[in-house]
């Protein structure tokens, strides 16, 4: 059985480690989190066992246990791993901008650019995402509720900066949906890469969100001479 209460935190060499060795076990926990993804991936969260993940990961079951405690752990160290990393390159990325239409486009080809390299595992979380319970799913819950917050506060400056009226929610939640299950269709030598990829997938979303808000606000305006008519 996992002892996962008296397990050693992966992710965390010992102090008196040296850069090599901390290099080496970086380098091979991120090895681990490699073949644990391409088994969630072909066999499902469900359908894996530690027995599929030790073989794929050439890590004896026991030290698969010692290191990792559960395949729940796989999972949550996958996943911290992947929003964590999309989470800084993107905040790095939009310091760099203070225009709302580009720090958007910013945000979708970030998105874009890590999912296209890492599509296995985008299917693992796009598939596995309610697995995770109590304190680990509370913590990649965090992470990802950030990670819209950011998205909506685009959403906001695009708004205030153009004077338009749509749902940031609704807009974010449809530009997710957009991005999030392109490894069920991507086809690079059709699609392009994944800056030509944004560029279009960008120019889709903010046409529609801002003729959308236009034609709303016009609605509105139309609406309020009438009654002025009357």
């Amino acid at each position: 059985m996992a002892r996962s209460a008296t397990t050693r935190a992966p992710g965390r060499p010992r102090r008196s480690a040296s850069p090599s060795a901390d290099a080496r076990f970086h380098r091979r926990l991120g090895e681990v989190l490699g073949h644990a993804t391409e088994v969630f991936c072909e066999k499902g969260y469900e359908g894996a066992s530690m027995r599929d993940l030790s073989r794929a990961s050439g890590m004896s079951l026991a030290g698969l246990y010692h290191y990792f405690g559960s395949k729940e752990h796989l999972l949550y160290l996958i996943q911290k791993h992947t929003f964590t990393t999309i989470l800084e390159k993107l905040k790095t990325r939009l310091d760099n901008s203070a225009e709302p239409e580009e720090r958007i486009r910013i945000f979708i080809l970030n998105h874009l650019e890590y999912f296209l390299v890492n599509q296995q595992g985008m299917k693992v979380l796009s598939h596995e995402d309610e697995v995770l319970k109590n304190g680990l799913g509370s913590e990649i819950a965090a992470i990802k509720r950030e990670y819209y917050r950011i998205c909506v506060g685009l959403m906001d400056a695009l708004k205030r900066e153009r004077g338009l009226d749509f749902s940031s929610r609704t807009a974010v939640m449809s530009l997710f949906g957009m991005m999030n299950w392109i490894y069920t269709w991507y086809n690079p030598r059709v699609d392009g890469g994944a800056e030509e990829l944004a560029r279009r997938m960008g120019d889709i979303f903010l046409r529609g969100v801002i003729s959308g808000s236009a034609t709303r606000v016009e609605r509105a305006r139309l609406q309020a001479r009438r009654r002025q008519q009357r």
